[in-house]
């Protein structure tokens, strides 16, 4: 998807904005998994997730490209639209950010203070998305999607950090919601000549990019209901599928049970605060652990912006309801 030049271009560009995040080996989580675990703290981030990379490309993209643009308008269950809101009005511009109704409020909260004009609208992400196109078009505003190939560049770089320290890692375990964080990191494997294999991880309750993948053609699924927020995708980017679908190494799910018990495993064995799709790829490790023991592995913990009320339910051995 990208030459070299390309990625380390993006990468010089992020690092302009943000510094590296670290990638981490934790001895205790080698215990619990039986590999050699690094972990990609991309919740580390200005704003606790790994999307921002993308907005700081994006948006360096769409005001060079779009010179009299006004504003942007987007859909989000929270990660992507801080990304985008931060980035946009840094450039003077307006950031209108759709949410599905019943969206967390601490994620709410932090777009806001970003500087978005926060919309609530639908039940679900996908029906969100909708209308933010359809306002987009209605105000003269510049859609960002989930998936884009500037976004996809900028997130990339995280994948080129983890994989530029740890040339060789055997397997990456990455969480799928729109394929973004998946598709950038195939991307900077390939664009350094890797072996590395790359496993997808989806929720048991949102599989449509696992579907989608067996069926070689996107599937769409009539509910997402899972407390990892990030990965509550019904309808797959198709860009996307055309890519981790042929080059992902395989697709798994994991059940918000799994989730939650990888969360209760980072706090406790490396103090880290992490959401429910930051902990899938920790999730699916475990759930392969008899496969990948004695072996290298990355993780991608893809970020930290958990409501503070599932946070508590979770470290007390429960798993909240969507």
């Amino acid at each position: 998807m990208f030459a070299l030049s390309e990625l380390e271009d993006a990468v010089a560009f992020v690092h302009r904005n943000m510094p590296p995040t670290p990638q981490y080996r934790w001895p205790l989580l080698n215990e619990e998994t039986g590999a050699d675990v690094v972990v990609k703290h991309e919740n580390h981030t200005p704003t606790g997730a790994f999307k921002v990379r993308g907005a700081y490309t994006f948006m360096d993209w769409l005001t060079r490209t779009h010179p009299d643009v006004l504003g942007i308008c987007t859909a989000t269950r929270g990660n992507h639209g801080q990304g985008q809101a931060m980035a946009a009005t840094r450039a003077g511009l307006v950031a209108k950010v759709y949410v599905p109704k019943g969206n967390s409020i601490e994620k709410n909260a932090a777009m806001r203070s970003f500087g978005a004009e926060l919309i609530e609208f639908g039940e679900d992400f996908d029906t969100a998305r909708l209308e933010a196109y359809r306002v987009a078009e209605a105000e003269g505003l510049f859609v960002v999607p989930p998936f884009h190939r500037e976004l996809v560049r900028g997130v990339a770089t995280y994948a080129y950090e983890l994989l530029s320290a740890a040339p060789d890692l055997d397997t990456i375990y990455v969480p799928i919601g729109c394929g973004s964080g998946i598709c950038g990191t195939i991307s900077a494997r390939n664009a350094l000549n890797l072996k590395t294999k790359i496993v997808g991880v989806v929720s048991e309750n949102a599989p449509t990019a696992k579907l989608s993948v067996a069926a070689g053609k996107p599937i769409e699924t009539n509910a997402a209901s899972t407390f990892a927020d990030g990965i509550a995708v019904r309808i797959p980017v198709p860009e996307a599928l055309e890519i981790y679908g042929k080059e992902a190494e395989r697709i798994i799910t994991v059940s918000d049970d799994e989730v939650a018990t990888a969360i209760r495993l980072y706090f406790r064995h490396t103090h880290n605060v992490a959401e429910g799709a930051g902990t899938a790829p920790l999730a699916g490790l475990l759930k392969e652990r008899n496969a990948m023991a004695g072996k290298k592995v990355g993780v991608i913990l893809c970020g930290g912006n958990i409501d503070t009320e599932w946070f508590a339910e979770v470290l007390s051995g429960r798993t909240p309801n969507p």
